[in-house]
């Protein structure tokens, strides 16, 4: 990714923790084989489940995405049939105890742990919400699933992307006038920048896109609508953006699967994106053309 980022003219900036993409992302629900049917039906395949807690891993490609209907994890869930939501965002670092103590030095909130034997302390920060931001150092040899994880038996644990899918980044929703706040705080703790105006991806070319340091993923910053004021000072992780070479053959493939996707003006599939309905109330998945990052 470094040498695309020189053919774009674009210096690469400072990677303080070392940054080496996305590990995994993590949904906590209450309703855990719906949410899996979604995910199945986007490529993703159940591949382990956890050793002592309500968890499974789904996979594909090099994406992992983590469902977590443990109890304590999903209480803050509102109404009868709540919505899943995007509960944690896992980043690969050099260092994990070095990255989470470079972060609290600049003013983030540790996530206090409760680890139980045989599971890995893996430390986290307070990210938008009630979301949190994991430290991962071990992905490359030895994994934090070979630990935490048993595998189901007679899976493939190392499914293949459909279509060279793979993780793109994240939306998220802040409050009015605090785009700022939140480019530095990306900036400041992780070595993010923020990308010029006129350099979009996709068809939703809303708010501010912040680069990794490592150039791997982004982070779309997207105040309400005009007209949706009520929903100032709510701010969460939205959705997750998929990469691929070629979004209509991955829409086709999809398609294949049972996905539908949007078809207003505004956002229907095209070779720059596509846009998943949304799914439970709130799973939705972006698809953006990436042809530089595919594993």
């Amino acid at each position: 990714m470094d040498t695309l980022l020189q053919r774009e003219g674009v210096s690469t900036p400072a990677n303080p923790l070392g940054l080496q993409g996305i590990e995994f992302i993590e949904y906590a629900t209450t309703r855990p084989q719906a949410l899996g049917q979604v995910l199945e039906t986007m490529g993703f395949h159940p591949v382990a489940r956890h050793r002592s807690r309500e968890v499974l891993l789904y996979r594909q490609g090099d994406m992992n995405v983590i469902v977590n209907a443990h109890a304590p994890e999903t209480a803050g869930l509102q109404g009868d049939d709540p919505a899943p939501v995007l509960a944690a965002l896992a980043l690969r670092v050099r260092d994990a105890a070095g990255a989470l103590r470079h972060v609290l030095e600049r003013g983030a909130w540790a996530v206090p742990t409760q680890v139980a034997v045989m599971e890995l302390n893996i430390p986290a920060i307070h990210g938008v919400g009630s979301s949190r931001i994991y430290f991962v150092d071990r992905h490359q040899e030895f994994s934090i699933y070979d630990v935490d994880f048993v595998p189901i038996p007679g899976v493939d644990k190392h499914p293949p992307a459909l279509t060279g899918l793979h993780f793109f980044g994240a939306v998220q929703y802040i409050g009015i006038d605090r785009y700022d706040d939140w480019i530095e705080f990306y900036a400041e703790l992780f070595g993010f920048h923020a990308l010029p105006d006129e350099q979009r991806f996709g068809i939703l070319p809303k708010g501010h896109v912040l680069r990794s340091p490592c150039g791997s993923f982004y982070l779309q910053l997207i105040e309400p609508e005009p007209g949706q004021l009520d929903l100032d000072g709510v701010e969460y992780l939205a959705r997750i953006g998929l990469g691929t070479p070629d979004v209509l053959a991955s829409v086709a493939a999809l398609r294949a699967r049972g996905v539908l996707f949007t078809e207003t003006p505004a956002t229907a599939p095209g070779p720059r994106g596509a846009l998943t309905q949304g799914r439970l109330g709130s799973v939705s998945f972006e698809l953006v053309h990436d042809a530089g990052s595919a594993p």
